[in-house]
């Protein structure tokens, strides 16, 4: 039996280069600071410490900020406590993560209205309609082909309280909006 030397050496290299490619793709994505021991080594007197933002970004378009400080023993725990969230930056001691949430912002629920300006646009506001802070404008609505119930719920305001309501309400309002032509 005759043994090939030139296809081996190619497998042993592309093994070589995977390998060295892990590691190195590893280190750019967590660099850790000379002054902290290297979390992998179990031997380490120090943690790391970083800070960590996690953002939100929630259905309605509102982004959320949350600031936390870790203290970072290991480089596996460290990584599976964020492991549903996607690193955004990254320099060593913070770190800002991010998150797209299938639901409407807590100020939503607390305090959000749907109402309309006097425009006629549809829109959210931070308490009810009358004299409240605009939080986001969707579309025109033509006012004529809105029975009296409707406009009357609009100029009042109507709660938002969950993601279905959010969405039950766009969806009720949609065809009564203009059309740009």
């Amino acid at each position: 039996m005759r043994f090939i030397w030139g296809p081996m050496s190619r497998y042993k290299a592309a093994a070589f280069s995977i390998i060295l490619f892990v590691v190195l793709g590893y280190s750019l994505v967590f660099p850790w600071n000379g002054n902290a021991a290297q979390l992998g080594d179990q031997s380490r007197t120090e943690p790391l410490h970083i800070t960590v933002v996690l953002e939100r970004i929630y259905l309605d378009g509102e982004v959320s900020q949350e600031v936390v400080k870790e203290t970072c023993w290991s480089k596996e725990n460290f990584w599976s406590k964020y492991d549903q969230w996607q690193l955004i930056q990254n320099n060593g001691t913070k770190m800002v993560f991010r998150k797209q949430v299938d639901d409407i912002s807590p100020l939503l629920k607390a305090n959000g209205f749907f109402g309309i300006t006097k425009e006629g646009v549809l829109t959210i506001f931070n308490g009810r309609p009358d004299h409240s802070r605009i939080i986001q404008s969707f579309f025109q609505i033509d006012i004529k082909k809105l029975e009296s119930k409707k406009q009357e719920e609009l100029l009042q305001g109507i709660p938002i309280l969950t993601k279905d309501r959010y969405v039950q309400v766009l969806e009720t309002f949609k065809p009564y909006s203009v059309k740009n032509e």
